[in-house]
């Protein structure tokens, strides 16, 4: 797996988020599977199928998160110069009349409706290493739409 390019605060959350799945859903899915097991015939139980499809696709979160951690990079100073948009930079772009504000985060953070999106993106990946001022083409699948790079943050 690549490196997962992460804020302070989203490896925070993903840390907490962890640990939840790891001890309160897997008492619960536990605690679910033990009380379908006590009603009897497992061939025929659909509480206790139910449960056990939890359990899996819980494991197999904590193995996904796990493995995001273990290539995690955290993004700091290094990577958000306020002169070069790079990975959490936060910037001020102009198309046209309209004016959005976009944060490039990693690929675990993204949220476009909040206005975060992914470094593995081709729109974020056209703005990396630009600067204040710089015109930057971006291929979408109406056309290219140019973009004016306000500020950065």
């Amino acid at each position: 797996m690549a490196k997962q390019f992460i804020t302070k605060e989203g490896l925070e959350k993903l840390k907490e988020d962890l640990n939840y799945l790891k001890t309160e859903k897997r008492q619960e899915i536990s605690r679910r599977i033990q009380a379908a097991k006590e009603l009897g015939d497992l061939s025929e139980n659909a509480e206790y199928s139910e449960a056990k499809e939890q359990q899996a696709l819980n494991e197999g979160r904590v193995a996904e998160m796990e493995e995001t951690l273990k290539n995690a990079e955290t993004i700091d100073d290094r990577h958000s110069r306020s002169d070069i948009v790079n990975i959490g930079s936060t910037i001020k772009v102009k198309n046209g009349e309209n004016e959005r504000v976009l944060t490039i985060v990693g690929s675990n953070e993204a949220n476009p409706s909040e206005g975060k999106i992914s470094n593995e993106t081709p729109l974020a990946m056209s703005f990396l290493g630009h600067k204040v001022n710089d015109k930057v083409e971006v291929e979408t699948p109406k056309g290219e739409v140019a973009y004016l790079i306000l500020n950065i943050s």
